[in-house]
């Protein structure tokens, strides 16, 4: 890979990054619970002074931190670029909840809408970190160590991670707040369509984006 195509495959992920937190903030503003990996971070934030994305950046050194234990010497170089990554993420996330500061629907159709295009926003965004193919998030890269580790399916494995991390996100709010505070019909919806669209994404426009010399 040559200089130039470096720079492109960086510069998409990072724009690829920037609208990721955007989506992440949208579905936050919806108020009808969050997506499942900040589900954790934004039930934490709803009572403790740290924000949302440095909630978020807590949750990611953890990940990170688990994953070196569990890889130990087959913990690749390049994962330690989750770091810088994770920094740059949770700034992103607060910048854009200041950003949409003024986002506050009341009505439950407005809060939908909110939510719909949060997540459309948020799939666009992983899309492009897809299409980039640099590098991972900590919460995918997480999902990775485990499945090598224990020789699980990847597929399987990210459901179970969002599967117990909404749980959790539901337990911590029930002890600290005595309502599910952070998790709600939203998380659901996210959880369901993020996904759903980035592939979709992936699949049509995918293979028309170049990035170098790189189909994707």
């Amino acid at each position: 890979m040559t200089r130039r195509e470096w720079c492109k495959r960086y510069l998409f992920f990072l724009a690829g990054l920037f609208i990721n937190s955007f989506g992440v903030s949208f579905i936050t503003k919806a108020a009808l619970g969050t997506s499942p990996i900040s589900s954790v971070p934004y039930t934490l934030s709803l009572g403790f002074s740290p924000t949302l994305g440095m909630f978020t950046l807590y949750m990611s050194i953890v990940l990170i931190l688990i994953q070196m234990i569990l890889l130990r010497k087959d913990f690749p170089r390049q994962y330690l670029l989750q770091i810088p990554v994770s920094f740059l993420f949770s700034w992103f996330i607060d910048m854009t909840m200041e950003l949409l500061g003024f986002l506050s629907p009341a009505a439950y159709p407005a809060k939908v809408i909110c939510l719909l295009l949060g997540c459309a926003i948020l799939g666009f965004g992983v899309f492009m970190e897809m299409a980039a193919g640099v590098v991972m998030l900590p919460g995918e890269c997480f999902v990775n160590a485990i499945s090598r580790t224990f020789h699980t399916d990847f597929g399987r494995t990210k459901v179970a991670f969002d599967t117990s991390i909404t749980v959790a996100a539901a337990i911590i709010g029930i002890v600290l707040y005595r309502e599910l505070a952070g998790v709600r019909e939203g998380t659901i919806v996210a959880a369901v369509l993020v996904g759903m669209i980035a592939r979709r994404l992936n699949c049509t426009i995918g293979p028309r984006v170049k990035i170098g010399r790189a189909h994707v």
